[in-house]
């Protein structure tokens, strides 16, 4: 069982405090504490483009209109990432999430600069593609 993620002012508020190394660890307990995606999700319609490392995204509706993603990468790095993402918008109601400016939520972080290009080149494929997602869900 996975602990949900503190929300984001909190970890900003930690991770502000941190030095190179420790932000990187912050991240990779981020990605150790995403919930466990099934194998059989992790396909070629789940898989986010653009990523240095593999991404995997897979949206879950909720009877009560939110939407519930179960995530995972193949890097440990990325993986926090994605985690990270996904504390700004998790079981939120679709709508929301479509409204929601996940880029600026997580521009106190700077990633750009903390982490390597490599790293940072697929977060605005991973925004993109739970931005859809949740504007599909809000119309239908």
């Amino acid at each position: 069982m996975t602990q949900p993620p503190a929300p984001l002012a909190d970890l900003l508020e930690e991770y502000e405090f941190l030095d190179a190394d420790d932000r990187y660890r912050l991240l990779i307990d981020l990605g150790k504490g995403l919930e466990d995606m099934p194998d059989p999700l992790k396909t070629d319609a789940t898989l986010v483009r653009g990523c240095s490392a593999a991404v995997w995204v897979y949206p879950i509706a909720r009877d009560d209109g939110t939407l519930h993603f179960l995530a995972d990468s193949n890097a440990a790095i990325t993986k926090g990432i994605i985690a990270l993402v996904l504390t700004t918008v998790q079981d939120r109601p679709a709508a929301e999430i479509a409204g929601t400016d996940i880029a600026q939520s997580l521009a106190p972080f700077d990633l750009r600069n903390q982490l390597s290009s490599n790293r940072t080149q697929g977060i605005p494929n991973m925004i993109a593609l739970i931005r859809e997602t949740a504007m599909r869900y809000a119309q239908a």
